[in-house]
């Protein structure tokens, strides 16, 4: 006989939940990649605090004047430095922005350095005008009679890697001696504890240089036409001395010239120099080649974007280089800076810049570091190739900056954490004893206070874990959802959420019971008055979990996620299981019983009130 109507229909809502559960683990055993065993396809997708694996932040400058990013750049930075690691043939690689300045990699699994893929690869193409020795050494006082001579320094190598034009091309670029390298460098000291702040605008930070440095210096260095000869002049090596206490990031806002002039100001702060220190393809820079030699640098006539495709391959000689092809407007800006290098086009190149075949050398530059210029000895007209000695994966991550693009703006490293397979293992394990505790210590309340009305409970978590891992499962393989240490605490949390919700209606069950209703008609009206509270709590949970998700970064996000996820699934249990089950259960003797039921006093307090109402009268006979 079919139900009255109004009457709900408790097996038609519990068919559909275990439709529900049917169709989620169909995706988890059959949807995306098919490889691997059942237990394999059992497994959601861990972040690195639980398998291990490397995390890299990045703090993102759009110069060394120090502002903030816009927000479309730092995403294009965050897609072009996702498509690097990418290119790097690692799998599952999380690329996130954290603030409006941050970029956090994380590469669960496996440990590996990280912080190449933050560079901003900007490839220059300058001429070289002038080189100066960049040891920064200060000659000592000339020998007494008695001393014996100081062995002079030798000569370099030829730097190893250069640029040479394609087979196809036209022309052929070779290298060049580099100057001879005077006594052992001196290291740029590192700041001190009482360095003030660097302020903001270059000409504050020039300012601030300016005053560290002392005027008799500063006037001593702008003085300078040309690099100066310390050993002939000690007087001016002792005004010049303060330079060579500079930070490389105080070096960095010198003007070129002056940068190039002062002896003192050696190759290490140089090297030092911040990220996007000579970035300005407009005018003149300084860079060091081989550690000791300062090159003056004309402005960039060929830029990283003039380059269409960079790949590593092998050359005739079966060495690894990377080659590079040209942009139509590049090729044309690449073939006219050969030819202005091949003919020295008015005289730019002095005599240390030149080969040894008189012609003038082109250095490619990425970022701050020269690594290769080599000498010009005819007029390229097709694409070319950069060399030096590389294997193949330095020729594959060189070749994949240069192909992804140079990013819109430079990266500080912040930290890099390398997270250990055992030590994330042990994460893990902390992270499922706490959700088991925490799930234990709910359903041992539920049964001591709740008895029958426990096994609701039980049943209820139960099913709210299988939706939650499945849902785990999938979401991982179609969004790339994470879960870490911070989603285990969300879904602990999430275990509080579920049991108000049993504790809202149970107590709602128990004021029906005593205000006379007959335990199945309770069920039914506590229902009703239940469900409004139940759900204004769970979309409160919601909402908070949902703006945490919004306005947090990294790991807290993950918590959100998980704790918003929980909460819908336990609404979706409380209705499709919680609600049918509970009617199934007052048609049942068991649920009238005040021991096995856990109503306790309710029921008995009830029957007093209806023995009240309805006294017996005894009569004599």
């Amino acid at each position: 006989m079919a139900p009255p109507q109004g009457q709900m229909r408790p097996g038609r809502q519990l068919a559909v939940l275990a439709g529900m559960l049917v169709v989620l683990y169909l995706l988890v055993f059959f949807s995306g990649d098919a490889s691997g065993g059942w237990k394999d396809r059992l497994e959601p997708r861990l972040g690195l605090d639980l398998v291990g694996g490397t995390r890299l932040t990045l703090e993102a400058t759009n110069s060394i004047d120090g502002r903030a990013p816009t927000a479309a750049n730092l995403e294009e930075a965050r897609r072009i430095i996702q498509g690097r690691v990418d290119g790097y043939g690692v799998a599952e690689a999380e690329v996130v922005t954290e603030g409006d300045r941050n970029i956090v990699i994380s590469l669960p699994g496996e440990n590996r350095d990280l912080t190449e893929v933050g560079s901003a690869a900007e490839l220059r193409f300058r001429k070289v005008l002038k080189i100066a020795d960049g040891s920064g050494a200060i000659p000592s006082p000339a020998p007494s009679p008695t001393a014996e001579p100081t062995p002079s320094g030798t000569t370099s190598p030829t730097p190893e890697a250069e640029v040479s034009s394609s087979p196809s091309a036209g022309g052929q670029a070779g290298g060049a001696p580099t100057p001879t390298p005077a006594a052992t460098p001196s290291a740029a000291p590192s700041p001190t504890a009482s360095e003030e702040p660097v302020p903001q605008s270059i000409e504050e930070q020039r300012k601030a240089v300016e005053q560290k440095v002392g005027a008799e210096a500063w006037a001593a260095a702008n003085g300078l036409q040309a690099p100066a000869d310390l050993s002939a002049d000690p007087a001016l090596a002792e005004k010049l001395k303060p330079f060579a206490e500079l930070t490389g990031r105080e070096v960095a806002v010198l003007p070129a010239l002056m940068q190039f002039n002062v002896p003192t100001i050696n190759c290490v702060q140089l090297d030092d120099r911040p990220p996007a220190s000579i970035s300005n393809p407009e005018v003149q820079v300084v860079s060091c080649e081989g550690g000791y030699a300062k090159n003056l640098l004309d402005a960039a006539k060929v830029l990283g974007t003039d380059v269409s495709d960079a790949t590593a391959v092998r050359d005739q000689t079966s060495q690894w280089v990377v080659s590079l092809n040209f942009t139509g407007s590049g090729q044309e800006k690449w073939t006219a800076l050969t030819r202005e290098a091949f003919n020295n086009e008015g005289q730019a190149c002095d005599a240390s810049a030149l080969g040894d075949e008189g012609k003038c050398r082109v250095a490619v530059v990425l970022d701050n570091e020269i690594i290769s210029s080599p000498q010009i000895q005819g007029v390229l007209t097709g694409n070319s190739q950069i060399t030096g000695n590389f294997d193949n994966a330095e020729a594959a991550d060189l070749a994949a900056k240069l192909r992804y693009g140079a990013l819109p703006i430079t990266f500080d490293q912040q930290e890099q954490q390398n997270v250990t397979a055992t030590l994330g293992e042990s994460h893990l394990r902390a992270g499922l004893l706490a959700a088991g505790i925490g799930m234990l210590l709910v359903i041992i309340y539920s049964f001591f206070y709740y008895r029958l009305l426990g096994s609701v409970i039980f049943a209820s978590l139960v099913l709210s874990a299988l939706l939650l891992f499945g849902a785990l499962v999938v979401l991982g393989r179609q969004i790339g959802f994470t879960l870490t240490l911070a989603g285990i605490a969300g879904i602990i949390v999430s275990l509080g959420v579920a049991a108000d919700s049993f504790v809202i209606y149970f107590e709602r069950l128990k004021d029906e019971i005593r205000e006379g209703r007959s335990p199945r008609s309770a069920v039914n009206r506590a229902w009703v008055r239940a469900r409004r509270t139940i759900i204004s709590a769970n979309l409160i949970t919601i909402l908070s979990a949902l703006t945490l998700y919004i306005v947090s970064v990294g790991t807290v996000k993950g918590f959100a996620f998980a704790l918003g996820l929980a909460t819908v699934l336990d609404l979706v249990v409380v209705f499709l299981f919680r609600h049918p089950m509970m009617t199934m259960l007052a048609r049942s003797r068991a649920f009238l019983s005040p021991r096995v039921s856990g109503l306790g006093r309710v029921l008995p307090a009830r029957s007093e009130q209806a023995q009240s109402r309805n006294p017996r009268v005894v009569k004599e006979a």
